[in-house]
């Protein structure tokens, strides 16, 4: 890693930020100060903070994603996301603070004892979001069918069919009526939440397909459909979480980043392995 004049944490908030220098020097990290979330206050104390050195920055990835990454690397510094589940910790430590994460992040980053994180593109960002949120419409449609059924079986009402939510099955529920006019509207609810969540994921599959034209891994994406058992949904799904497949040197690196590699706690002549890591991108995994 080329040396810089200081390294700069950053504990990020949503609406603050701590702030803490350490100078290349070696001398101990020091605390800079709190300022707010915004990008006004953010581009005011990079310039301040760097001045004519050079100068590098750091942050824990978390929800507020990589916004400040791009800010600060439009301004022409280096910043790197560190991956929050590999940051060295001491074990008797028993205070955590704002400003001594901070401090610590300063500290590990001008040791170079941070993991950098892959920071998405803005293409690559878009179909992420738009993958995620094909997922999520996916989930509230299964928690649909699932109040829906819940309801119906408190109500001695079980489909005699064999495969559910279909059209027969459909069928079959319009045929469903019940005593009071109060169960009969709250079924009607549930079932016109199910139809409306089962339209939400179709719609955005529909835009996936249409997005996929005009994306530059579109090729990657048709090589993995072209691969027994993936279709332009899981496709879509690995190579927007993943993005460029190629920057993993081997196949074991990409399944220790999934997680999908045995657990480990091996001493002396013993070895025991468990159970996946299940560490990494759950989307994928």
């Amino acid at each position: 890693m080329k040396q810089y004049s200081k390294y700069v944490g950053m504990d990020v908030h949503k609406e603050r930020i701590t702030v803490a220098v350490a100078q290349a020097n070696r001398k101990a990290p020091l605390y800079y100060g709190e300022i707010e979330n915004t990008s006004e206050a953010i581009a005011k104390v990079v310039k301040r903070i760097a001045g004519q050195e050079e100068t590098a920055f750091c942050y824990e990835a978390g929800p507020c994603w990589y916004r400040l990454y791009g800010q600060i690397t439009a301004m022409g510094h280096r910043c790197e996301v560190a991956a929050p589940s590999l940051l060295p910790k001491k074990s008797g430590t028993r205070v955590k603070t704002d400003r001594r994460d901070a401090l610590a992040l300063a500290g590990l980053y001008r040791a170079g004892e941070l993991t950098p994180v892959w920071v998405p593109d803005k293409e690559q960002e878009a179909m992420r979001d738009m993958t995620r949120a094909r997922e999520d419409m996916k989930m509230m449609e299964r928690h649909s069918r699932q109040r829906l059924g819940g309801f119906l079986l408190r109500h001695g009402k079980v489909y005699p069919g064999r495969s559910k939510w279909t059209q027969g099955h459909f069928r079959w529920l319009e045929g469903i009526r019940f005593e009071t006019a109060s169960q009969q509207i709250v079924f009607q609810e549930y079932v016109d939440m199910v139809k409306h969540t089962q339209g939400r994921v179709t719609a955005m599959q529909e835009e996936m397909r249409k997005a996929l034209d005009g994306y530059t891994l579109k090729e990657v994406v048709e090589g993995l459909m072209a691969l027994r058992g993936i279709d332009l949904i899981a496709a879509m799904t690995i190579v927007g979480e993943l993005g460029d497949i190629s920057r993993f040197t081997s196949p074991r690196q990409l399944m220790a980043h999934l997680g999908l590699v045995p657990s480990e706690h091996s001493s002396g002549g013993k070895r025991r392995q468990g159970g996946i890591t299940k560490t990494g991108n759950s989307h994928v995994r």
